[in-house]
């Protein structure tokens, strides 16, 4: 209340009157605004996108980076081997499926021994294996169709134009998990830091955003369908059966723009067990049965294990939009709060044995 009784107006409104940007705003402010059944100028929603968008990059952009060049060092040593001929294309593309399978399961992450490395290991255990098992079965099953084009009729041409499309889409998916990361990590904080508005309007920014980048980069892959085979191979049978998958190959770059930025908010909201769950079964209960119907039961080919994928990815991405959307972000805030709250009664009890 001001001197006359009146309600006060917020300090964030008032800076506003000012034309005082939001990039020095802190979090707290951002939610006081949201909290506020008020109108607010349009462009002061653009105000709000832009403080959001450059958080967004700053997490995102590092990752987005190391991940596109590791995925190219691959990606290039197969464009070489392409054009020595299909047979040496299909034979690297088979041994990717491998490096890219493993390559993440090998890496050394723990040096020396110490038994502080035990604590909290169950807890901790439950989280990532649930976010293991979500990531795995979704990597697993695209490398999976891989395989299973070998085994189509004119099994070299059919693997050299999935692994030629596939090349594409994973390179799509480095950008796009980079997106994921920070999404996670936005709507994590958020949420632990009691903003559920906060939270709920990162996730339509990143969303918004990724979309937007999808269908430009889905217009790309429609506009270069021809360029992209040859990129790997001279081979014309290759470059008409490529060709033939590019409109499918644009969809999935498009559905690439959603499902995982949505997989990161479930990641950054906890529900990674649940997903894991969404995945088996529109994937491989779903999807990967089509997919081999219409691939080998038909005259699809490669062209209907493709849209087995694209079922199976539709099906789980319309489950994550409803979950999204249903979603009680202010339950959500107390579902983290109390894990916190776990979390700190484990530290602090851990610290009264080890004095004890």
């Amino acid at each position: 209340m001001d001197e006359n009784g009146d309600p006060a107006e917020p300090l964030l409104l008032q800076r506003h009157d000012s034309q005082v940007g939001l990039a020095g705003q802190s979090s707290d402010a951002i939610e006081e605004l949201l909290a506020q059944n008020k109108t607010v100028p349009y462009r002061w929603w653009l105000s709000l996108v832009g403080w959001e968008s450059r958080i967004l990059w700053f997490l995102s952009g590092a990752s987005i980076i190391v991940s596109i060049f590791n995925f190219m060092l691959s990606l290039i040593t197969q464009m070489f081997t392409g054009h020595l001929g299909t047979l040496e294309l299909a034979g690297v593309s088979i041994a990717n499926v491998g490096i890219q399978g493993l390559a993440y399961g090998i890496m050394e992450t723990w040096n020396g021994f110490s038994m502080n490395a035990f604590k909290g290991l169950w807890s901790y255990f439950k989280l990532t294996a649930a976010s293991a098992i979500m990531l795995c079965l979704e990597i697993w099953y695209s490398q999976g169709l891989v395989l299973i084009s070998g085994l189509l009729p004119n099994p070299t041409v059919s693997l050299d134009s999935i692994s030629v499309c596939m090349n594409y889409l994973n390179l799509d998916m480095q950008f796009m998990l980079g997106l994921s990361a920070a999404a996670s990590i936005r709507v994590g904080n958020e949420l632990g830091a009691a903003h559920p508005r906060v939270a709920r309007f990162s996730v339509i920014v990143v969303t918004a955003t990724s979309i937007l980048i999808s269908l430009i980069f889905s217009t790309f892959v429609m506009i270069c369908r021809t360029a992209l085979s040859k990129a790997f191979t001279t081979t014309e049978a290759v470059i008409a059966a490529v060709s033939e998958l590019t409109p499918l190959l644009a969809i999935s770059v498009f559905l690439n723009g959603i499902q995982p930025i949505l997989s990161g908010v479930a990641i950054g909201s906890g529900w990674q067990a649940l997903v894991a769950y969404v995945n088996l079964g529109t994937y491989y209960i779903i999807g990967l049965p089509v997919g081999c119907v219409l691939g080998f039961k038909t005259n699809l080919g490669a062209t209907g294990i493709w849209w087995g994928m694209i079922l199976g990815v539709s099906l789980q991405t319309l489950t994550l939009i409803i979950l999204t959307v249903r979603t009680n972000w202010d339950e959500e805030v107390r579902k983290a709060a109390d894990r916190l709250r776990k979390s700190a009664d484990d530290e602090n009890l851990d610290l009264v044995n080890g004095i004890a």
